[in-house]
């Protein structure tokens, strides 16, 4: 068996492994860098932009090297080839937790319980849950299923068909050093600066794949893309932008608007708002359906694209 048709494999059973056991709720291995990174971070914290540098590219780098060196020890085997890429696919892809929060908001919408779905909110996104009604919690949660469709699911398969394990690792640690230190708070806006541009450039492409894939899948091909064409420039964000407007214009909603993230106010451009309709609750099942066609056809479109590549070179 070659390394690619190993990795092949590999990533889809780690993609199942994670359709059907999610994340455990202790020991996850994404949490235990996380410790590691904050660990870093109190080690090197100044108020400049050159020691954020540094901490990304020991904890990034870091993610990588390991990666690299138990890739290296088990070649000569493919059935721990196979096995290493499961488990690493298996740890950095978060598709079924995803599912799973938004689901439990989306329960607790339709039951009437707001105050249940903003205490649960937080597990999903940064939003502020107070300054939410009912249909603001439910757009959060559709845009955030969007989102994290790209960061946690196709971004990290598209790393992976690139890089092998390594690459796997790597963009985890990346989108986990974002969440950590990306921010634009008083404390991160100098030294969390490189991981947030770091970020910008891994998570480019799985956004464009994944907002390709949304049109594919989603009820509204074509309204995927007038939305992707028309709205994603406007966002600020340049990997959000496109899979935000290419989920709205799937679905058929109104995406982006008045938010607020730490009691900071932002006023963001709505996507698709000339053909979308206002977010309901039922919105939330569909994204979630939608999430999970874009993640299976990612792994499709990445391990496809790999065993290609790799045979065109032989």
């Amino acid at each position: 068996m070659g390394a690619d048709r190993a990795y092949a494999y590999g990533a889809a059973a780690g993609l199942l492994g994670d359709l059907l056991l999610g994340d455990p709720r202790r020991g996850h291995p994404v949490a235990a860098f996380g410790r590691a990174a904050g660990a870093v971070e109190r080690l090197l914290w100044r108020d400049h932009r050159g020691r954020g540098a540094l901490h990304t590219a020991v904890c990034a780098g870091g993610a990588v090297a390991l990666g690299a060196v138990a890739e290296r020890a088990v070649r000569r085997s493919p059935a721990a080839s196979v096995a290493l890429t499961a488990a690493a696919t298996w740890a950095v892809v978060g598709g079924t937790s995803l599912a799973r929060e938004a689901g439990a908001v989306g329960r607790a919408l339709r039951d009437g319980d707001v105050e249940a779905a903003r205490a649960r909110l937080p597990h999903l996104c940064g939003r502020d849950p107070q300054a939410l009604d009912a249909d603001g919690i439910a757009r959060a949660v559709v845009e955030s299923v969007a989102e994290n469709t790209s960061d946690a699911v196709v971004g990290a398969l598209v790393w992976g068909a690139v890089g092998g394990v390594p690459g796997l690792l790597g963009f985890r640690a990346v989108n986990t050093l974002d969440a950590m230190v990306g921010h634009r708070s008083p404390r991160f806006l100098r030294y969390g600066w490189a991981s947030a541009r770091l970020d910008d450039v891994a998570g480019w492409p799985g956004a464009r794949l994944t907002a390709v894939l949304a049109a594919l899948a989603g009820p509204d091909p074509r309204g995927a893309v007038r939305a992707w064409r028309a709205d994603a420039g406007r966002h600020p964000s340049p990997n959000a932008g496109p899979v935000e407007a290419s989920f709205a214009g799937a679905l058929g909603v109104r995406l982006g608007g008045t938010l607020s993230y730490g009691g900071r106010v932002e006023h963001r451009p709505v996507l698709n708002g000339a053909a979308g309709r206002p977010v309901a609750v039922t919105d939330i099942d569909r994204a979630v359906r939608l999430s999970r066609r874009v993640g299976l056809l990612a792994l499709g479109v990445t391990a496809g694209a790999r065993l290609l590549w790799k045979g065109r070179g032989k």
